[in-house]
């Protein structure tokens, strides 16, 4: 038996150069191939199947570490173990192992990339990788994921609580949902650190404790009057754009993207499609007569698709046209979205139309489940009333006071 292995020596390893399989018994063999490199095979049989298993080349496992290996194998082959397809199994569960181990910035980037379609705003991935870059990533983005927990989540959250108080907020619910994620996908496992309710909201403050509500900057309803005379002596694309936002209280993306296609002239009507709305539904808007003033004006110098072309002439004005324009008439404390809470106030305070009639004609989501299940339609013919009425008074400079906006018809 002592004669059966351990046939070659080092030195006959070292030197032998004839081709083939070279055995040193018990299985193991010395291969020398047609490109004269030189690796080790076991060779075997079980359940009347013969099978090579390689051991590795000559340059990285030595005679003594094949023998080695040999044994194990032959140990194996006696069991009725395959020592091929153990080794299969022992690479895959190592592999399975490794992939579990993500890091926090791998999941992110994942779930980012996942999710990216479906955000309606372009600029959205890139305000999430920014901010995780900025804050969430110097603390934890090379950790595993299963590793971020409370005291990491907290370190990155309260230097920024009180001074960046929304920022924080988005970076937490940020942290929050790619932990959801790694933990659906099998990467972590236990309660979410990042959770808010009955968690952070423990060791933190509300955001509004620490942070005062900044409503965006807002034109008295009594003084848009005024603004509109002083808008109308303005020229350029500009300001025929706000004019025509404020006559029907749309948003700027709505509005700046607006194609000749989405009006219909004889009904007096815009319909703004789906996926240029906040609520991610079409949203149809009566014109008053001042609006169809403003666009037959536009329609006769039209030069593209867009009613309120930008510099090039394949392009809309640009998302901060409307704001310069505003600082160019001095007025920097106003903003854009500011004009929809003049008309919200004016609807509430100087007429009788309803709080309904009022959110619909914003665009505003039904808050209440059971009201959005039952309200089907968009109240368009009391929208009509409305819009006209938000226009007169807007073409009407006032003198202090006022009287309310007579109810027309009934059921406003």
């Amino acid at each position: 038996m002592a004669q059966s292995i351990k046939r070659l020596s080092p030195r006959r390893v070292a030197t032998e150069t004839e081709r083939g399989f070279h055995a040193d018994g018990g299985g193991l063999y010395l291969q020398v191939s047609k490109f004269d490199t030189k690796s080790w095979v076991f060779r075997f049989t079980l359940n009347k199947r013969s099978r090579e298993m390689g051991l590795g080349p000559l340059h990285t496992v030595s005679l003594a570490d094949a023998r080695e290996e040999a044994l194990k194998c032959r140990k194996l082959v006696r069991e009725g173990i395959d020592p091929i397809e153990q080794r299969k199994s022992i690479r895959g569960q190592a592999l399975a192992e490794a992939v579990k181990v993500m890091t926090f910035k791998a999941c992110a980037d994942k779930y980012i990339s996942a999710h990216s379609a479906g955000w309606k705003n372009v600029k959205h991935a890139t305000q999430w990788t920014n901010t995780l870059n900025t804050y969430a990533y110097p603390i934890f983005g090379d950790l595993p994921v299963q590793a971020v927990d409370t005291g990491l989540v907290m370190k990155v959250l309260e230097p920024i609580w009180s001074t960046k108080t929304e920022t924080a907020g988005r970076v937490r619910g940020r942290i929050e949902n790619i932990l959801d994620w790694a933990t659906v996908r099998k990467y972590r496992e236990g309660e979410n650190p990042a959770r808010w309710k009955g968690h952070l909201d423990t060791l933190l403050p509300a955001r509004s404790k620490v942070q005062k509500v900044k409503h965006h900057a807002a034109l008295p309803y009594d003084e848009i009057g005024t603004f509109i005379k002083e808008l109308r002596k303005q020229k350029g694309i500009s300001a025929r754009g706000l004019e025509f936002l404020i006559l029907t209280v749309a948003r700027t993306g709505e509005a700046i993207k607006a194609t000749w296609d989405e009006f219909d002239f004889e009904k007096a009507l815009w319909v703004i499609p789906a996926d240029r709305m906040k609520a991610d539904k079409e949203h149809r808007v009566p014109l008053s007569s001042a609006a169809l003033d403003v666009l037959a004006g536009l329609k006769v110098n039209a030069v593209n698709d867009y009613v309120f072309p930008g510099m090039k002439r394949t392009t809309s004005l640009s998302n901060m046209a409307f704001l310069q324009l505003l600082k160019r008439m001095d007025h920097h404390d106003l903003t854009v979205h500011g004009f929809r809470s003049t008309f919200r106030d004016w609807a509430a305070e100087r007429t009788g139309y309803s709080n309904e009639v009022a959110e619909m004609a914003l665009a505003h989501a039904v808050g209440d489940k059971v009201e959005a299940a039952y309200r089907r339609g968009d109240l368009l013919k009391k929208r009509v009333r409305i819009m006209e009425d938000w226009a007169t008074f807007c073409s009407t400079v006032q003198d202090g006071g006022g009287e309310v906006v007579p109810i027309r018809g009934s059921g406003q």
